[in-house]
């Protein structure tokens, strides 16, 4: 499942093709270095996508972030028929790099410290939407390399059969007399962007997670931290009283359980956004569905169906339809949340992150 594949959203350290009448798919992507696909209208781009219609995706799957109601409106409106091979975001790039002129692949989606990583490694074609400039700055590559579609924060899922009074904040957290749940920080890259909440909340960030530290050792001292998963599974069985997760994760699994059953909150005293960005292959045989579909993601539309898949929307100010609104949280709980922009500086940090976690928190787990 592509829930695993979120969970190592952005632990990093894993590691443009104009279609000519007689040419051939090789020819193609050897001279797409030569072609500003950015100067061309998307008219021309949907022209062409119509003709090829066809799009491979990896790590795209129907079940992830309703991936399903955008192939589905690519194939009603465009007639551009799609298959998609779930992988890592590490196994996409290996697969781009690979195959190359062979390439199988046309579009994929990763997280966001592999897009740069595809850029400098040469994988990607270049392209910007028509919503270019509804797109944050640090959510996109300049010349159109990577952009994200959809982002991720930090939260908080309480089971108020277990919680009498649900915490809002890591201040509430802290003071509570319940298990906090955060999963393996070692290896799960959602325990991790935990970890940096904390220390953005307590005046640390990716520069200094001490203070995140710092706050779980307390806890851990209090006997109150579980470093289990906080899988739906768990979930479901009551096992958990507080975890902290993703927020689609957290919605999804309230509404696969009982709406009713859990709150989820953004902490209001600070909380981490990630995401995950579109990444086109320069090899790809199918480049204007490609651009296409990257078109289509970014659209009002398309922001909707990741919606509908409790994925938030990476464009400022879209306006989504009731039904998509209703499965995200308000906006007001995300005006203290931090986008991490320098994955450079997270990659060093989640390396001192897994030592410091080992030495000042888990000696004291009970």
């Amino acid at each position: 499942m592509k829930i695993s594949k979120l969970l190592k959203m952005a632990t990093v350290g894993v590691l443009s093709l104009s279609i000519i009448a007689g040419c051939s798919s090789k020819q193609e992507a050897s001279s797409s270095n030569s072609v500003d696909y950015n100067k061309l209208s998307v008219e021309e781009i949907t022209k062409k996508a119509k003709e090829e219609g066809q799009l491979n995706s990896v790590g795209m799957p129907d079940a992830w972030a309703n991936w399903k109601g955008t192939w589905e409106d690519l194939q009603t409106k465009y007639g551009i028929k799609h298959s998609d091979t779930d992988m890592s975001s590490a196994e996409e790039l290996a697969k781009f790099e690979s195959e190359k002129d062979n390439a199988t692949a046309d579009i994929g989606d990763v997280g966001i410290a592999f897009g740069p990583l595809a850029k400098e490694k040469d994988l990607t074609l270049a392209y910007k939407t028509s919503h270019w400039d509804d797109i944050p700055k640090w959510a996109k590559d300049n010349d159109g390399h990577w952009v994200l579609g959809y982002t991720g924060s930090i939260a908080f899922i309480t089971d108020k059969n277990n919680v009498k009074n649900s915490p809002k904040s890591w201040k509430d957290l802290e003071s509570g007399n319940y298990k906090v749940t955060v999963g393996d920080v070692l290896k799960a890259n959602q325990a991790q962007f935990a970890v940096l909440a904390a220390a953005y909340a307590n005046g640390g960030n990716e520069k200094n997670i001490q203070p995140g530290i710092d706050f779980f050792n307390k806890l851990a001292k209090q006997g109150r931290l579980r470093t289990t998963d906080p899988s739906l599974t768990a979930l479901e069985k009551g096992e958990v009283d507080v975890a902290i997760v993703w927020d689609f994760n957290a919605l999804g699994y309230r509404d696969q359980i009982d709406k009713n059953r859990f709150d989820i909150v953004i902490p209001q005293d600070g909380s981490v956004m990630s995401g995950y960005t579109t990444v086109i292959n320069k090899y790809a045989k199918h480049p204007y569905a490609a651009m296409l579909a990257r078109e289509y993601i970014l659209s009002d539309e398309g922001q909707a169906n990741l919606a509908r898949g409790y994925a938030r929307p990476i464009r400022e100010n879209v306006k989504l339809p009731e039904d998509a609104k209703a499965k995200l949280l308000p906006n007001e709980m995300y005006k203290n949340v931090h986008p991490v922009s320098d994955m450079k500086t997270w990659e060093e940090t989640t390396k001192k992150l897994m030592q410091l976690w080992q030495e000042q928190v888990l000696t004291n787990v009970k």
